[in-house]
């Protein structure tokens, strides 16, 4: 007798328990569902068509992701044999498809699952818990102490209590993924919307979500591409609606996942992330072309060329750079000349030389105006006045605006930023002992600086000296257009630097952008509620 909803539930979660035994016992009876399950079908053909073959696929792809992807060695290995049995009497079984999580990064640089330290293994093991040892995360494992603020806050967002319902909170996930047409999180939060009970009619168009979500379109329309065109009375529309309302709690709560989503895109573009082991264009069931695939298949991938002498110019400039800021202190006048150059060579930075993305239908349906997406400030003369963080900042306003309506989540939003911002190791490719502190700043100052925000006490001066051109126009296309960037832009920058580094510098554009963004849509609020 097949095994009931509940008791495959109970099957996935024992083999996610960090108790050996409740391993164990799940692992025995997915072994024995899977024999029940093989004998009744019988032989696959070669395109299934039954839905219990269908079936049997989509299990088949979840263990192939356990025998890769489980941080427990003993759940991978007894994976790795049941593929392999079921393999020995005739059943087609999955294997990978690319080359790891990520297109850009060799998988035997990303770490390996069976490979990590003590504290990477909690952090892993609490994931997957979860449900969330996803390709992100697994890329992010680099930097395992913002790997675990990551993971935090994002469960805080979609599982903890809130102002908004789980299915909204993974319909506007949805939204927010689907601007930058980022198929990864869409099917990811497609999943994730069924399976709290979604209404399934919701994901064949915006149009057919309720109205209180449709009216949060132009929001996210607009905090993608042109937040500084945010105002208070587009929170007025939202708040003061005659029909579904949106209360202030609820309102915080959608801007933090709209924000974090759109950043999360943003890395996900930037570090090729690639779709999950078991879900669509993750596996297939086609044999290799040209060898025969073995379970225990891993793929490798081969490093970037380097070029010398790179980050010694860099660790030249930033110690001139320490020496010109000791003897003398730019005037104020001077400070402000420099923002507003450094903003306009900003808009003169081109995102990619590819044309248009044109999104697909499945990815489109779930917003509306598809042909909006970003434009510099001064567009056809247009000025858009500059953001002085001296007179709205995250640190003075945003944060407790943030805890005021939704409490916890501006602590774990700034450790996230906090974190994101110092996190270093005093390298730099191979050089040890190295104060990273003035590239960090110049690489989020250049962002806001891409956003209009500026601070007062910053030399932007200072960005042209420490971002050359492939690097501007990387953090350009990654922060305002992700869904153009591609491997070579990846590769282009820093080519001596290490690919941790990179991501590092992924996860510095990801949060700098999320802020940006949150800094205009609490000011719009925190303007309205005055």
């Amino acid at each position: 007798m097949m095994m009931d909803g509940r008791d495959v539930v109970a099957m996935w979660e024992g083999l996610a328990s960090r108790d050996a035994a409740s391993r164990d016992a799940a692992m025995e009876s997915l072994q024995q569902e899977m024999m029940r399950r093989v004998e009744s079908i019988g032989p696959l053909p070669e395109t299934p068509c039954s839905s219990s073959a269908s079936h049997l696929n989509r299990v088949l792809a979840r263990i192939l992701m356990l025998s890769k992807r489980c941080p427990y060695g003993d759940v991978r290995e007894k994976c790795i044999w049941l593929l392999r049995s079921i393999q020995d009497i005739g059943v087609r079984i999955p294997r990978p498809l690319g080359n790891g999580p990520s297109r850009f990064i060799p998988e035997k640089e990303i770490l390996q699952v069976s490979k990590v330290d003590a504290r990477t293994q909690s952090i892993f093991e609490e994931a997957f818990s979860l449900g969330h040892l996803d390709n992100i995360s697994l890329v992010m494992g680099f930097h395992p102490q913002y790997l675990e603020s990551f993971l935090r806050t994002q469960h805080y967002l979609l599982q903890m209590d809130g102002p908004l319902s789980l299915h909204y909170r993974h319909y506007i996930g949805i939204m927010a993924a689907a601007r930058h047409q980022c198929s990864y999180l869409v099917n990811l939060h497609v999943n994730d919307f069924l399976q709290v009970g979604g209404d399934p009619k919701w994901l064949n168009g915006l149009e057919g979500a309720p109205q209180k979500l449709q009216a949060l379109g132009e929001l996210n329309k607009i905090l993608a591409h042109r937040p500084w065109l945010l105002t208070k009375t587009h929170i007025e529309s939202l708040l003061k609606a005659e029909e579904n309302s949106w209360s202030l709690a609820e309102l915080i709560h959608a801007v933090v996942l709209l924000t974090h989503y759109h950043s999360l895109a943003s890395f996900t573009f930037g570090c090729g992330i690639t779709p999950d082991i078991h879900t669509d264009g993750g596996h297939t069931f086609r044999p290799p072309s040209l060898s025969g695939y073995c379970v225990c298949d891993i793929a490798n991938g081969n490093g970037v060329a380097e070029v010398s002498g790179e980050v010694e110019v860099l660790m030249e400039r930033m110690k001139q750079l320490q020496e010109c800021r000791d003897e003398e202190e730019a005037s104020q006048e001077e400070m402000t000349t420099r923002f507003e150059r450094e903003k306009t060579e900003s808009m003169l930075v081109a995102t990619a030389e590819d044309e248009e993305c044109v999104p697909s239908r499945d990815v489109s349906r779930h917003f509306e105006d598809p042909s909006y997406g970003y434009q510099d400030f001064s567009r056809r003369g247009e000025h858009v006045p500059t953001f002085r963080v001296q007179d709205y900042s995250w640190e003075d306003h945003g944060f407790s605006l943030v805890n005021r309506l939704y409490p916890d989540v501006g602590q774990l939003l700034d450790e996230k930023f906090q974190i994101a911002y110092n996190l270093t190791y005093n390298t730099m490719a191979t050089h040890q002992g190295v104060d990273t502190s003035m590239l960090r700043r110049a690489i989020w100052n250049y962002i806001h600086c891409m956003f209009g925000i500026r601070y007062d006490d910053y030399d932007y001066g200072e960005i042209n000296e420490l971002l050359d051109r492939s690097f501007k126009v990387y953090i350009k296309t990654m922060v305002c257009s992700p869904e153009k960037t591609t491997k070579r832009m990846y590769e282009s920058f820093w080519r001596q630097f290490q690919h941790s580094e990179k991501v590092h510098v992924n996860l510095l554009l990801m949060e700098a952008r999320m802020q940006a963004e949150l800094l205009y849509a609490l000011r719009a609020i925190t303007r309205y509620m005055t």
